[in-house]
């Protein structure tokens, strides 16, 4: 059997790649590398045409702990947009940035191994929907992201919520971030530089406690008049907004997960894998809960006395809705999670209010 019949009967699901690897050693080595790179090729370029960005199909792909892997997407996202034009600002950064992370070199058995396992993997990776144009495609949008200043002061408070041990400082500085970017989305409301168009983009929630964690980013992005759908499926939550909302929401995202990781740590119990499971899946829960009430009450206060801007702030979430629903007309309300934990479910109410937001 010739080293391109190995390596397809691999993509198509007919052999397994331990079976293939050594069935490959008795094939020439130039005549291996060939096969394997045609087949990964098509696989990438199949994949990066029908949306999958750099960084999420690094991500998915990285997830599973073999850094070799991860070296072969970034490899394959630089090769995939040379030579073509034009190449999306956001594309271009994202395999730039994958490529700068470099890695240690490894044998040529390690590489054959983790390529045929890859090329299992991603040939039962979906099309997704295209969000930044794929390289070779004009864009038909301008995006309009949030002044840099604004995120800079928020990244600048965030981490000064993250850093602290008190939780008096913590929900300062919190507050302090969240009345920023709600004063920033009054002047942008109130005085748009350009004819503003709802986006999307895909945000990865971790494993474990994957539901509870979308369930965050859910409660952060409707406090700041974005949407979210979770494909659990595929690990990543499509959040949709206006460019500079959602930046602020993965920024407050971001942090407010390493402050509810921190408190629930601090506060689980010592005992027992079953109940500390129970606890923080209960945590978490209530966290999001809570942290939803409490922006929305540091965005309500923020926006009181602009009642002349609610007709626009109904019009900005209509054309937000409208953009989830031309993307994923067909939606399912996810089950809430179970609280088992009354315990963790104090404690991510009491972590939530130490948080955020007075």
């Amino acid at each position: 059997m010739s080293a391109r019949e190995i390596v397809e009967r691999v993509r198509a699901g007919e052999l397994d790649h331990e079976t293939a690897l050594d069935l490959l050693a008795g094939v020439p080595a130039a005549e291996t590398d060939t096969a394997l790179a045609t087949a990964l090729g098509g696989e990438f370029d199949r994949l990066f045409r029908t949306g999958w960005q750099p960084v999420e199909l690094h991500r998915a792909v990285a997830r599973r702990g073999n850094p070799i892997q991860g070296r072969l997407v970034a490899e394959a996202a630089t090769t995939f947009m040379t030579g073509k034009e034009p190449v999306a600002d956001g594309w271009r950064a994202q395999a730039v940035q994958l490529r700068s992370a470099g890695g240690r070199r490894s044998d040529r058995i390690a590489v054959l191994d983790a390529s045929l396992d890859l090329l299992a993997q991603l040939r039962r990776l979906p099309a997704i929907e295209i969000l930044v144009p794929p390289p070779g495609t004009p864009a038909t949008t301008v995006h309009q992201h949030a002044d840099q200043r604004v995120l800079d002061r928020v990244r600048a408070l965030l981490a000064k919520a993250e850093a602290t041990d008190f939780p008096a400082e913590a929900e300062a500085y919190s507050a302090k971030a969240q009345e920023l970017i709600t004063r920033y989305r009054i002047e942008e409301v109130t005085a748009p530089a350009v004819d503003l168009t709802p986006f999307a983009r895909r945000i990865g929630v971790d494993h474990p406690y994957e539901n509870e964690k979308a369930s965050l980013l859910d409660a952060v992005s409707r406090a700041n008049g974005c949407r979210t759908v979770w494909s659990p499926e595929l690990g990543f939550s499509t959040i949709f907004g206006f460019d500079a909302d959602i930046d602020a929401v993965e920024l407050l995202y971001t942090s407010l997960l390493v402050q509810a990781n921190k408190a629930m740590t601090r506060d689980e119990p010592v005992k027992g894998k079953a109940r500390v499971k129970a606890f923080r899946r209960s945590f978490l829960i209530a966290y999001a809960v809570r942290i939803g009430e409490r922006l929305r009450e540091v965005a309500d206060r923020e926006f009181a006395g602009h009642g002349d801007l609610l007709p626009v702030l109904r019009d900005r979430d209509v054309q937000v809705r409208a953009a989830m629903e031309r993307v994923f007309p067909r939606t399912v309300r996810a089950r809430g999670s179970r609280v088992d934990s009354l315990e963790g479910w104090d404690s991510g109410r009491a972590a939530a209010d130490e948080a955020n937001l007075r």
